[in-house]
Formats: C-alpha cells, sequence, structure tokens
C-alpha cells in the first residue's frame, strides 16, 4: 500500500505557528543594508511601519553598552558557518528588552542577495536569569556577612561578660536575636508579616547589637508611630541589617563607646518617608575609594525598586550618616 504524502503547511498554519512561538521574521539586502520585518518585528522594535529600516536604524535603539558587540556580531555572521544566535538589550521608552537575533551564517540560504532569520523577545528569561545571579550573589553575601557578625558579637559579648554563664547566656540571647532579625530580612513562605510597627521592626533588627550589661544605650531609635507592609518590610529590614553588619565591621559598633540612633521625619504633607541612620564614637571615618561591592549595590537597588527611595551616604569625619527616603505608599503598601 502507497504511503500518502504527508500534509503541506499552508501560509496561513506557518504564521499561526510563528504568532504562537512569538517569533518576528526579518530579511536583509545586504547591499542596501535595508531590513524589513512582519508586523510583530516593527511592534518588538518599536518602530512605526511606515518607515524604512536600515541596520543603522536599528542600531540608534540597541542599548549602548551593547552596541559594539552587536555591529562586530552582526558582521561576522556573514563569514561564519552554520546557526548564529546574538542576545543584546534595546532601549524601549524608559524600559530595556532583550532580543535574540537569530539565523544562517556564511551567507547559508542567501536568495537574491537577501539573507533571513528572526527575531525573539527573550526579557523574561534575561530577568529571570538576571534574579537567579541576583539571588546566588545575595546568599553568598549573607552567609558571609552572618559567620562575621556571629565572630564579632561573641567578641562584643565577652568585652561585658564577668564569668562564663553571663556569656554564654548574652550571647545565647544576642545570637536569638539574630535569627529573628535574619527571619525579617528573609521569612519562610506562609511566615510574612502582613504589616509591622516600624519601631518595633527596627527594635528587633538592633536588638542583637546593643548593650546588654550596663544601663548605656548603644542603639537608640525614635520613630513615629506608624505602619510597615509586608513587602516593604523584608527590603527595609534587608536593609537595615546591611546597615547594622557594616556598622559591626567598619563602623561605631566595631567600637565599645559606638552608638547609632535611628530617627524618622514622616510628615501628613510628604509623599515621602526619611530615616537617618547616624553614627558616632567609632573609628575614624575613610571614605571607601573602591567601587561600591555587592552590598552597596544591592541596598541602592533594593531602595529604588522596592521603595521608589533613595540611599545617600554622608562620610562626616565625626561618624557614617545614611539618609534613607521612599515612598510612603511603598512603605505601607
Amino acid at each position: 500500500m502507497k504511503r500518502a504524502d504527508p500534509p503541506m503547511w499552508t501560509e496561513k498554519q506557518l504564521r499561526t505557528a510563528i504568532d504562537a512561538a512569538g517569533v518576528s521574521l526579518w530579511l536583509w539586502q545586504v547591499d542596501t543594508d535595508e531590513i524589513v520585518m512582519d508586523e510583530r518585528g516593527y511592534d518588538l522594535w518599536g518602530i512605526p511601519r511606515s518607515e524604512t529600516v536600515t541596520f543603522e536604524h536599528l542600531s540608534a535603539t540597541i542599548h549602548p553598552e551593547d552596541l559594539d558587540k552587536v555591529r562586530a556580531a552582526f558582521t561576522a555572521t556573514r563569514a561564519v558557518f552554520g546557526a548564529y544566535e546574538i542576545d543584546f538589550r534595546i532601549l524601549f521608552g524608559n524600559k530595556i528588552r532583550w532580543i535574540s537575533a537569530r539565523g544562517q551564517g556564511n551567507d547559508a540560504g542567501m536568495l537574491d542577495r537577501v539573507m533571513a532569520g528572526i527575531f525573539l523577545d527573550v526579557t523574561q528569561r534575561k530577568q529571570a536569569e538576571e534574579a537567579n545571579e541576583l539571588l546566588s550573589g545575595e546568599m553568598s553575601h549573607r552567609v558571609k556577612n552572618l559567620l562575621q557578625v556571629a565572630s564579632t558579637l561573641t567578641l562584643i559579648t565577652s568585652r561585658s561578660a564577668t564569668t562564663t554563664e553571663e556569656m554564654t547566656q548574652d550571647l545565647m540571647d544576642r545570637l536569638m536575636s539574630l535569627g529573628r532579625a535574619h527571619d525579617l530580612v528573609r521569612p519562610f513562605p506562609g511566615q510574612e508579616k502582613r504589616a509591622a510597627l516600624l519601631g518595633d521592626m527596627l527594635a528587633v533588627l538592633l536588638a542583637p547589637y546593643d548593650n546588654r550589661v550596663t544601663s548605656t544605650e548603644r542603639v537608640r531609635v525614635s520613630v513615629p508611630k506608624m505602619s510597615v507592609g509586608e513587602a516593604a518590610a523584608t527590603t527595609l529590614a534587608l536593609i537595615v541589617h546591611e546597615l547594622a553588619t557594616n556598622s559591626l565591621k567598619y563602623g561605631a559598633l566595631s567600637t565599645p563607646t559606638g552608638t547609632i540612633d535611628v530617627s524618622c521625619d514622616a510628615y501628613a504633607d510628604e509623599a515621602d518617608v526619611v530615616i537617618i541612620w547616624a553614627e558616632r564614637g567609632g573609628p575614624p571615618v575613610l571614605v571607601p575609594m573602591a567601587r561600591a561591592g555587592f552590598g552597596s549595590k544591592m541596598v541602592a537597588r533594593s531602595m529604588s525598586d522596592a521603595l521608589d527611595g533613595s540611599i545617600v551616604f554622608d562620610w562626616a569625619q565625626e561618624g557614617l550618616v545614611v539618609t534613607l527616603r521612599m515612598s510612603k505608599d511603598r512603605l505601607a503598601g
């Protein structure tokens, strides 16, 4: 029995499959540099369909950091054997979009001096990859900090304890407080706080570093009564935890007499909340000369993305002053 010929794809079926895959098609006339795209391609690049498009035209929207790489890659594809894939960023309004350009090199499949290929929007994949890299970096950073904090808390406890039993109890209390603070920074699923009072949250976060024996307070918190929403609580806790860790390593908390004052301005007629972190009595303040480390970048990104705010460091001679400005709506949301 003769085997039936397989069905042929119709143009409509091909277009349906292409649309389902989110693929946009392009043709490049290598002599004139003109590029023709399908409807999805123009939408992907944000270019009016009536315009004549060239590679130079598209280059105007490519992220400046990727432009030289893309130029070199597209030139090289003419001499590359086999399939190629180039991922790059374009500026789409005030956002960044990731595009993957794919085709065949060495002029494979070229007809009438026209090369063909596809564009794919890979923004979600790239954002997921960046999020995973950020999480891995943050986890490594957190583990290193926690080990150093635990070691330094042991040293602080030994300065004031008079007996082994007293030191053991004080150190256990501090480590338990550190654990509660860490839960605020990275709560377990299902254990997130719906809302917290700002003063209570700061007290929990800074409790491990306060003086447990003498009546002298090393950490003083003076903030108005206001609620902090679930999402904002985790972000703000991470930031305060980072500031306390750095103070313990380099700032006021690294000396027996250093102090920290945390205050807050939040007026009813203003859209922002301002928290001031002021250190006094620590070692001489040195302005960091190197580029910001992972912790500093993470704090700045958290303030901007999650709290629609900013963080400013004033390396004053008498002690570091940090100003945290954030949206009142974001803080309560």
